[in-house]
């Protein structure tokens, strides 16, 4: 617990403290002050006694508060640091895209190096970071009026262990689709005059396959007018249990050109623990299926689940790569409140992370794999990150502009957080959609009020 003499601070330098096994239950004050340019930082643990002082000049008073908070972050880092005999490959950054902040430096000094060494970031990771900026040109663009559109589906065959969001099996909500349709329907109608220059448009879940044929062909064709420069078009197309060929074939009529099969392991131990109703076997045969209507592919693993050896996490790092999918994306196991792994594992241990993750960097970068986005969530195993790997000029644009903040998200249907983005201002401005059916379905024509007045600014 850390109790800091500047309260807005506190639940900043818990986020450090989370990153250290043990960390949670040290009894930690914190005092802090600024003196002219100057960043004093002085913390207690028990009788002991840590001071750091840095310094920066702040151009704004939004700026100063941002520096209070990197200052206050890395004196504590280096403190636990110090008490646990521990470094981490992030150092005392905790945001969720260090990217940005990467863009930020190279933007006031043309390198962000320096200031990420400062952080105490791995050269390993400094590494990653500039590799992944390479990848991100040619689709990276801030500008004005760029937009993405984002539909949630958010229903699934079943939840998995893993899983902290709304998505129940589809047979506890099914009876709310006809209804649910219908909402979509005056959202996409009313973000019709919204759009400007469409980026890209992602109908996400859930599991957009689990709905039935003609259920997902209304769902394209509510889209299909939206989408009128042939932009990038991606349908998280989900599990190898809800293939078909004629869902296929109707993402194919209607523009899809790029869908999402999410393995997560090619374990059918693992499948099986984490809630799974199909075998690796059945997304070979999804790979399959999918692979006459050319469809750009994304595939995504998870490192760290249930009980998964390193040798397990391999063979899917190798089958995946067999496959050869225009995308892969390796996250790290977040063990989120409201999942049933939350509740089931305190810690992952780090050491088999870091090999799992070491593999998957080697493997991907000899298959011709470049990584071109990354991103970091709390209560991550091990403190790493998430990391999207791209076949050379195949990189999604939608995960670029999402993880970048770099367009308008305009995100429609239940527990969809639409971003309104002020280039000039340097801001952004979230609207957050009710998380469960029946409040979303009472509320549709306020949120439909509400998300025009945030995007008619």
């Amino acid at each position: 617990m850390v109790t800091s003499a500047c309260k807005w601070l506190e639940p900043e330098l818990m986020d450090v403290v989370r990153l250290f096994e043990g960390a949670e239950e040290l009894e930690i004050s914190h005092d802090f002050d600024v003196v002219g340019a100057c960043y004093e930082n002085k913390f207690r643990l028990g009788v002991y006694e840590y001071g750091y002082r840095d310094f920066d000049l702040a151009t704004s008073p939004l700026e100063q508060k941002s520096l209070i908070k990197r200052y206050a972050k890395l004196s504590l880092y280096k403190l636990l640091s110090e008490t646990f005999h521990k470094t981490l490959p992030w150092g005392s950054l905790t945001g969720i895209r260090p990217t940005r902040l990467a863009y930020k430096e190279i933007g006031k000094s043309g390198d962000f190096a320096p200031r990420f060494r400062d952080l105490g970031v791995s050269e390993e990771n400094i590494a990653l970071v500039k590799r992944v900026l390479e990848g991100q040109k040619g689709v990276y663009e801030r500008k004005q009026g760029n937009c993405d559109l984002f539909v949630s589906l958010p229903f699934c065959p079943t939840k998995c262990a893993y899983c902290s969001f709304i998505t129940a099996p589809i047979a506890a909500t099914k009876k709310f689709m006809p209804a649910y349709l219908e909402a979509l329907e005056r959202e996409l109608e009313a973000a019709a005059p919204l759009i400007q220059n469409l980026r890209s448009v992602y109908i996400g879940g859930g599991t957009p396959f689990v709905l039935e044929p003609e259920e997902l062909e209304r769902v394209l064709a509510l889209v299909a007018p939206l989408r009128k420069n042939n932009c990038e078009y991606t349908v998280e197309a989900g599990r190898p249990d809800t293939f078909t060929e004629e869902k296929l074939e109707l993402c194919k009529k209607y523009g899809v050109t790029r869908i999402c099969i999410n393995a997560q392991s090619f374990s059918d131990k693992t499948l099986e623990k984490i809630g799974r109703k199909h075998t690796a076997e059945d997304l070979y045969r999804a790979f399959a299926m999918a692979k006459p209507f050319s469809f750009d592919v994304n595939c995504d693993l998870i490192a760290g689940l249930t009980d998964e050896s390193l040798q397990e996490f391999e063979k899917s790092v190798d089958a995946a790569i067999s496959l050869a999918p225009e995308n892969i994306t390796v996250h790290t196991l977040c063990l989120k409140k409201g999942a049933r792994l939350k509740e089931e594992t305190a810690r992952l241990q780090d050491g088999l992370l870091a090999e799992m993750i070491a593999y998957s960097r080697e493997k991907l970068t000899a298959a011709g794999y470049e990584p071109y986005y990354l991103y970091r969530q709390k209560y991550m195993a091990g403190a790493h990150e998430n990391v999207g790997w791209t076949k050379p000029n195949k990189a999604c644009v939608y995960n670029v502009d999402v993880m970048e903040e770099i367009a308008d998200n305009l995100a429609v249907g239940a527990n969809a957080i639409s971003k309104k983005l002020f280039e000039q201002e340097e801001r952004i401005e979230r609207y957050g959609s009710p998380k469960d059916l029946p409040t979303y379905l009472q509320k549709i024509e306020k949120i439909i009020e509400e998300k025009n007045k945030l995007f008619a600014q």
